[in-house]
């Protein structure tokens, strides 16, 4: 997996004040957002019991996200070629890899948010293990473990020595094997993020559903709460739709460029930029996904507001409920 300018050829890129000077900086402004922005989740949630499966998956989120940050400083000396050459490297073989890793992951977490929403809304009679506590551990360690066996294999087989040069491919640091693993895993995360994406969009348009038929019914006592899941469910397809969609619909004919002979110069900087600029807003889900949690958690917004020792308001209709179902639904939603 690659995450660098210096993926493409040199000779096809004229324009060095977007490679080493405007993205480093862009990626600079993510960083700094990313690391206080998650740096202050973290330290919110660790004052959050993971008494439900949700806050278990927002957990592995922040933990990810981190990790995800912490990549950026050397992307950014990289592409601004003010370290080492063997910082480039460094990319290619490690950097890059956790990078990947752990948007993926995030990734397979909110599609396991969105299932949890979906059976405790729109079938919330139904009893499963799955909803437990224990399992969703289970669960995120499995995750974890897949993840690590798809893209560690790139970090291994990005193994060629290379001599003393300021600018080097990264696909010049693998053999065949390295070239067809790539491949493969990059189709394997590019699958993962469009099963997860359509199963978001089932999911959020059944619990839509579910929550506008209860407001029909209980329109006094609903509203809020119908008003509060759409902004819900809003926040984090909108998160996918311009954080994610992009990169993902550009990923494959990069990759092509790359371990293919069929493209010429221009289409690989064309090509090139465009991945660049739609990774850059991947990138960004890490200063948005703070926003969601404060969005989707009550306990995360509780912690904030007490640690700022800001009073909640008092509860209002939302409380009352003249449906024990309706009750249901809202709490699904509002707690989440």
């Amino acid at each position: 997996m690659v995450n660098s300018s210096t993926d493409t050829q040199k000779n096809c890129s004229d324009n060095n004040l977007i490679t080493q000077q405007v993205i480093p900086l862009l990626y600079g402004l993510v960083f700094i957002g990313g690391i206080l922005l998650n740096g202050v989740a973290a330290w919110i949630f660790f004052y959050v019991p993971s008494t439900k499966s949700f806050v278990v998956y927002l957990k592995n989120i922040v933990a990810a996200d981190l990790l995800m940050s912490l990549t950026f400083p050397f992307k950014i000396l990289a592409d601004s070629e003010i370290g080492p050459w063997q910082l480039n490297i460094f990319v290619c073989r490690v950097s890059a890899v956790i990078f990947y890793l752990n948007m993926y992951i995030g990734i397979l977490f909110f599609g396991l948010i969105g299932f949890d929403r979906y059976y405790k809304i729109v079938k919330p009679l139904l009893v499963s293990p799955v909803h437990k506590v224990k399992c969703s551990q289970i669960i995120s360690s499995l995750i974890w473990a897949t993840m690590l066996f798809v893209t560690v294999p790139n970090m291994i087989l990005t193994n060629k020595e290379v001599g003393n040069e300021t600018y080097t491919k990264c696909m010049k640091l693998k053999g065949e094997l390295g070239l067809k693993w790539h491949k493969v895993s990059t189709y394997l995360c590019v699958g993962i993020f469009w099963v997860v994406f359509l199963l978001l969009i089932v999911f959020y348009t059944a619990i839509s559903k579910k929550i506008y038929s209860s407001y029909l019914k209980f329109r006094r006592h609903s509203l809020s709460a119908k008003k509060k899941s759409s902004r819900n469910i809003f926040s984090i397809m909108f998160v996918f739709c311009v954080c994610f969609v992009p990169y993902h619909a550009a990923r494959i004919p990069y990759t092509q460029s790359q371990t293919g002979k069929q493209h010429n110069c221009q289409s690989q900087k064309i090509l090139f930029y465009i991945k660049e600029f739609t990774l850059l807003l991947s990138a960004a889900n890490v200063c948005l996904d703070p926003i969601i949690y404060f969005f989707l958690c009550q306990p995360f917004r509780e912690k904030i507001f007490k640690k700022l020792h800001i009073k909640l308001k008092p509860p209002n209709d939302l409380e009352i409920s003249k449906s024990k179902r309706s009750n249901t639904i809202h709490e699904s939603m509002g707690t989440l």
